[in-house]
């Protein structure tokens, strides 16, 4: 993978414009996520992979360190290019040197369950971020983080009396933080959908499909669930 450094891929992002809003907007202050910010996922994975893809949307790369369950096609199913992606599944003893060498090259990076760190380490790795502009998410809690994110409730659709096809999770999230992102905010949302990707869940979806969003049409292997 060719990866320029992050802020200048950031500028160069930048004055191509920004792409149009995302479902996860209304979580997030300014409806998207701030280059140099960090954001925990509430150890949430398919709420992970949507912030992710939404970040690396357009972007030089993405990266995943400290998350070996991490699966390609899970990954492709939320919208990343997995032609973009970077694994580092296990960094080792030496992982604040690692993720601080990864923030500097990669614009968006997710990062899994870390052991503790001095708070001298955090603050330089938050040091790090706001020079290149990269982007760190969270899979579980991570001090610092401008944006904690959160599903507060999820039901799966598709599950009739122990039985039926998981087509896709509602899920209500709720967001607060610090700063412009003080104000608690909550979103209900199809995460993931029947594409694997993220969705609003709104009244005007085709009630024929039972609420689901328009795109219940792509082709997607589904799980069936015997009682």
């Amino acid at each position: 993978m060719q990866v320029v450094p992050v802020a200048r891929e950031r500028a160069e992002r930048d004055g191509a414009g920004q792409p149009g809003q995302s479902p996860l907007g209304a979580l997030l202050p300014g409806g998207r996520i701030r280059p140099g910010t960090a954001v925990s996922a509430g150890a949430d994975m398919p709420l992970l992979l949507a912030l992710a893809a939404e970040a690396s949307a357009g972007t030089a790369g993405w990266a995943a360190v400290g998350l070996p369950g991490l699966g390609p096609r899970a990954a492709a199913d939320a919208g990343l290019d997995l032609g973009a992606g970077l694994w580092i599944d296990t960094p080792g003893r030496s992982w604040p040197q690692v993720l601080a060498t990864v923030l500097e090259a990669v614009p968006v990076v997710m990062v899994g369950h870390l052991p503790p760190a001095p708070d001298r380490v955090l603050r330089r790795l938050s040091a790090v971020m706001r020079r290149s502009g990269a982007v760190l998410l969270a899979a579980a809690a991570w001090d610092g983080a401008d944006v904690r994110l959160q599903v507060t409730s999820a039901t799966w659709d598709g599950v009739g009396e122990g039985f039926g096809l998981l087509r896709g999770r509602r899920a209500t999230v709720l967001s607060t933080g610090r700063g412009a992102a003080a104000r608690a905010r909550h979103a209900d949302l199809w995460l993931p959908g029947p594409d694997g990707r993220v969705a609003p869940v709104s009244s005007d979806t085709d009630t024929a499909t039972g609420g689901m969003p328009d795109n219940t049409a792509v082709s997607r292997p589904v799980l069936r669930v015997l009682g």
